[in-house]
């Protein structure tokens, strides 16, 4: 078994252009080296709606050269999508479509899963964690102030629970906060013990 200070000389390898995905690794003490490559993100119609962030996570991570990885490098891939109603709801596509989609969320709960892959030199690991998410009743003047103010156009479900938007309209959160900003983080240490430490 490693120490944690032996654990924490791998380097991750993120291939994510998340901003929140880097920061939340980094706090938790790992070296950081961001990749970026295009995957299509396209999915077969027939997959079980909470099967399909795991599907594209192991989708990236097939798509990454194994033969760049260093014996301490781990390859961390990530999809996060939000579902309200076994409905995906994605990124919004411009303002009005992001105060629909908050309309949609608001008084309701719905839930968020990530899929995430890691990917040594010498074995894989997928799997996802899903956080449920209620909402208080939004106004329409809450809903555009923070659209407007904070722009949530990069972001699964129109919002970032660690904004304005979370502070004063999330009632309950059941499972992983961070898992709702992108990375389920005590769900991701885990399973980087486990990879490394059963060779």
């Amino acid at each position: 078994m490693l120490s944690l200070n032996e654990l924490l000389e791998y380097r991750i390898i993120l291939a994510s252009k998340s901003p929140r995905r880097l920061s939340l690794l980094k706090q938790m003490g790992f070296k950081v080296e961001v990749v970026r490559f295009d995957v299509n993100e396209d999915y077969p119609l027939n997959i079980e709606y909470s099967s399909i962030p795991e599907y594209l996570a192991e989708k990236k991570a097939k798509a990454f050269d194994i033969n760049k990885l260093e014996e301490k490098d781990i390859l961390l891939t990530a999809d996060t999508m939000v579902f309200l109603n076994t409905q995906t709801v994605d990124k919004p596509k411009d303002k009005e479509d992001a105060i629909s989609l908050l309309k949609k969320l608001s008084n309701q709960t719905h839930q968020v899963i990530t899929g995430c892959s890691l990917k040594t030199k010498f074995k894989t690991k997928s799997f996802s964690v899903k956080t449920e998410v209620s909402f208080k009743q939004l106004t329409n003047e809450e809903i555009i102030y923070y659209v407007e103010n904070y722009k949530p156009y990069d972001k699964a479900g129109s919002y970032g629970i660690q904004e304005w938007i979370g502070l004063i309209g999330v009632e309950k959160i059941q499972g992983c906060y961070y898992n709702v900003m992108g990375l389920p983080t005590q769900e991701i240490f885990n399973q980087i013990n486990h990879i490394i430490n059963t060779k």
